[in-house]
């Protein structure tokens, strides 16, 4: 055998390509070669040492004309400066070449050269890159120079690709290079290849351009050979770059072709899937069968993940409200490997603002003891990151928190408005006390207000400085503030006047009279609201408004306008919009028959295009606001059939909501129940919960419970245990309270009943249910004495302190013919919010309460608390009535 040195020419860069290649022109066995060594560059000299034959040598040398033809599609005849600059292996490499052969640089060695500078960049960590270092060499603006003078001679892809390096090395987009390339690939624009064209299209998003007319060119080109476009990579590209200009019509044909490539697409291929699930974010619009084939993608690409890349993700599905069980917890075990090679600063913070709210309180410690290590370290955008982190997690590291408020400290004349508006919130969250770092804060914020021209930044920055101590707010905000409102969104009206009315209280004088300049711009954000409802004509757009808002001022001022609204545009409703509007009729208590009744119709009808995780949305409202139709009975029976063959797909903690969200509606789907009360599912639930905030957490466990408790009562036949027992004695230790309108009840009642031993407050029930006041009745309805004292203490707050026997629940045998009375209070929030309408969860605990014997008593709080019960005997009488005379049979 003879050993020889093999240079193959070629644009390969993974030594198992080359084995391959060098197999199939040699036809010997790849375990022939050795030692390998794969150049850099875009187009490489890779040394291969090999043992060949004369026979594979002769094979070899005849197919070398071959190989220069194939992989450079360039002339036989040797360019040595090309040559040259091919091999170079770094930056003053490439330099020292152009200077050596200025005179003799041509289009194709001006674009090799600036490629290569921007190839050696690229391969550098972020913290390590020499950008600077290259932009201010003298030999680049040799090259600028050039390439600038020989635009006309470039082909599209050389034509793109140096723009698109020259903005990677920052180049100012208003430099003269840039300009000229950026206007001649415009004149080109009709005729640029697909790959070109997506490439432009980026170069413009890093110039600012994405709302110009140059991009509405481009969108329109992509609109046109939308059908022609075959590389996910080239999609993809172009979604995000065109995502501002794209109608729904478009938006809804890109979603289909990407959701097409998708399946055709390399698994491996990560970052097409990123691009389209950034795509969704920037459309705001969460189409879920896409962003489950993105997910299954990424799913198969965790383990080759870095800490900034999962974060990325991560708050890409926040944006979006996609929550994947499976997603979150290969995260968690990817981000847990990673811990110990995250030693620096920058990628210590992306592992801690990805995994410190998805870990285990112990990995959380050990997390913050890094950070506070760190610290002094961080930068001004690392320090703003730890900071959000810490407020997610509700961290109490008083030590970390004030190092990085240090940091902040020191950084605050780099921060923007928004950035600012972020800190104040953090550290207000995290009652952090530092009363001079926070009129530092507040200063800056005024300074902000009163020269911003960004409706949304006005309201957030008005929010935020409402958190903070202040005896009255500064004209040049009032000023700024009513001049922007006309240019609000109602969540920006909403946060807007929440924040004024809190000023308005803390001013001195509002005791005696309501501050004038408050109550004008107040009065003014109203009109504003109504005539921007008035004139609304889209139901998308004003559902995407209406998403976010809370607060007194939208349910006393706008709440019965909004409504008027909707029903106007009730024609608009469809199956992708209407989750959403069933989501906000839940979240703002109103029953509205009429859009109930659109909802169920749309529902109904197009129930096989309506994803199945969105039946969860759908019936919420029906359930919880207790709407009882035959339509609603026809919709919970589809959406059940909807949702069954795919119960094994939900996320658990979903799946537990939703079965809850039915029980309420007295539905218990047989497959359903047996599914989440299997061992199985259980176990990935639990695990799942540790990934979960605190609240989202506590609410999964207590609908568990309540599903739990509402199975083993309504639905014996399924055999499912009661396992809540240790959970419910937990939650009633920590203590709850009574109303002062249930002692007052409490003690009418005991008078009413001839005395105090004859009512029992607060009485615990089999399965945990309390009940506000319990007495007994024999079969002539005559109250009957309690053997034993109630074990109860209630403190002069209105705290119940449980004792030991309390919570053992001993319940006396009752005599023949005898039934014990729940008398339950239902405050306002047992109804919904325009209407005396009971709502579900008061009308299941009703139900059980009577499958536990219990005949049941409820006191509306709109009748206890009414002119007609405004004396003491009325009160009684009431009370009379209430458990004597409606217990008749």
């Amino acid at each position: 055998m003879i050993t020889n040195y093999v240079f193959v020419y070629t644009f390969v860069s993974s030594s198992r390509d080359i084995i391959h290649l060098l197999t199939v022109i040699c036809g010997c066995d790849p375990l022939y070669y050795c030692d390998i060594v794969v150049g850099t560059g875009n187009s490489t000299y890779n040394e291969v040492n090999c043992e060949l034959t004369p026979k594979m040598m002769f094979r070899l040398q005849g197919a070398r004309a071959c190989f220069r033809r194939l992989f450079h599609k360039v002339p036989v005849t040797c360019d040595q400066v090309l040559d040259q600059l091919r091999i170079c292996s770094a930056e003053d490499h490439v330099f020292d070449v152009v200077g050596k052969n200025k005179a003799k640089l041509n289009v194709d060695h001006v674009s090799l050269a600036v490629k290569m500078l921007w190839h050696f960049q690229k391969e550098k960590p972020d913290m390590l890159r020499t950008v600077h270092l290259i932009k201010n060499h003298p030999q680049f603006l040799t090259l600028r120079v050039l390439a600038e003078n020989k635009i006309a001679l470039m082909d599209d892809f050389m034509l793109v690709d140096l723009l698109y390096s020259f903005l990677r090395l920052n180049v100012d987009p208003h430099d003269s290079l840039v300009q000229q390339l950026v206007s001649e690939a415009w004149l080109r624009l009709d005729k640029l290849p697909l790959p070109c064209l997506s490439k432009f299209a980026i170069c413009l998003s890093d110039q600012q351009l994405q709302q110009t007319t140059l991009m509405g060119h481009i969108t329109n080109i992509v609109d046109q050979k939308l059908s022609s476009i075959d590389e996910a990579r080239v999609l993809t590209t172009l979604l995000i770059s065109v995502s501002s200009l794209v109608s729904p019509r478009l938006r809804d044909a890109l979603i289909s072709r990407a959701d097409h490539l998708m399946d055709k697409n390399n698994p491996f291929d990560y970052n097409s899937a990123r691009r389209v699930v950034q795509f969704l974010r920037n459309m705001k619009y969460s189409y879920r069968p896409l962003l489950e084939k993105c997910n299954q993608i990424l799913l198969r690409n965790i383990p080759r993940l870095d800490a900034e890349n999962i974060s990325i993700f991560i708050g890409l599905y926040q944006s979006l409200q996609f929550n994947n069980c499976d997603f979150r917890l290969a995260v968690k075990q990817r981000l847990m490997e990673l811990i110990d090679s995250s030693t620096d600063q920058i990628s210590f913070t992306k592992l801690f603002a990805a995994l410190a709210p998805i870990s285990s309180p112990e990995i959380r410690d050990r997390l913050e003891s890094t950070a506070l290590l760190l610290a002094d370290e961080f930068s001004a955008q690392q320090a703003l990151a730890i900071a959000e982190t810490l407020e997610e997690i509700q961290s109490r590291n008083l030590s970390l928190i004030s190092k990085i408020v240090s940091v902040i400290q020191r950084n605050l004349d780099v921060y923007k408005p928004m950035e600012v508006g972020k800190i104040t919130q953090a550290m207000y969250l995290l009652h952090y006390r530092n009363p001079e770092f926070f009129t530092n804060l507040r200063n800056i914020l005024v300074k902000f207000l009163e020269r911003s021209v960004f409706p949304y930044e006005v309201a957030m920055l008005t929010r935020v400085l409402s958190t903070l101590p202040s005896p009255r707010l500064e004209e040049g905000v009032i000023s700024r503030v009513d001049a922007m409102v006309s240019q609000c969104s109602l969540n920006d009206l909403s946060s807007i006047s929440t924040a004024l009315a809190k000023f308005a209280r803390n001013e001195p004088s509002y005791r005696h009279d309501t501050p004038s300049r408050y109550l004008r711009l107040l009065q003014r954000l109203n009109r504003c609201a109504r005539e921007r409802l008035q004139t609304a004509e889209r139901l998308d757009p004003l559902l995407d408004e209406l998403r976010y808002i809370s607060g007194d001022w939208f349910e006393e001022m706008l709440l019965e306008e909004t409504m008027a609204t909707l029903q106007r545009m009730m024609d608009q409703v469809n199956w992708t919009n209407m989750p959403e509007l069933s989501l906000f009729l839940y979240r703002t208590n109103h029953l509205c028959a009429p859009l109930m009744e659109r909802i169920a119709d749309v529902a109904i009808r197009d129930i096989d295009k309506i994803h199945h995780y969105t039946t969860y949305a759908t019936l919420l409202a029906f359930s919880t606001l207790n709407y009882d139709s035959e339509k609603a009975d026809e919709l919970y029976n589809v959406c059940i059939q909807r949702l069954t063959p795919h119960i094994g797909s939900f996320d658990p903690h979903l799946l537990v909501l939703l079965a809850h969200s039915l029980a309420v509606a007295d539905c218990f789907p047989e497959e359903l129940v047996r599914e989440i009360f299997s061992i199985d599912f259980l176990g990935k639930l639990d695990a799942q919960l540790e990934t979960l905030s605190y609240v989202l957490n506590m609410r999964t466990r207590m609908r568990l419970m309540e599903l739990n408790r509402a199975v083993c009562l309504e639905c014996p036949e399924f055999q499912v245990p009661w396992f809540h027992e240790s959970y419910c004695q937990m939650m009633q230790k920590k203590g709850s309270g009574i109303s002062p309108v249930q002692k007052q009840i409490h003690k009418m009642l005991a008078e009413v009943l001839g005395g105090i031993k004859f009512v029992r407050v607060a009485e615990v029930t089999p399965y945990f249910y309390t009940v506000d006041l319990e007495c007994i009745l024999d079969k002539q309805l005559q109250p009957l004495p309690y053997s034993e004292p109630s074990t109860l203490q209630i403190s002069d707050e209105g705290k119940i302190h449980w004792s030991s026997s309390s919570l053992q629940n001993i319940r006396n045998e009752l005599p023949p013919g005898a039934q014990r009375i729940a008398i339950n209070f239902l405050d306002f929030k047992s109804f919904c919010k325009n209407s005396h309408h009971i709502k579900g969860e008061a009308l299941m605990r009703k139900r059980h309460l009577e499958i536990l014997g219990y005949r049941v008593v409820q006191i509306p709080h709109f009748e206890w608390n009414s002119m007609e019960l405004s004396t003491l005997d009325a009160w009684k009488e009431y009370l009379k009535k209430k458990i004597f005379t409606e217990l008749l049979p």
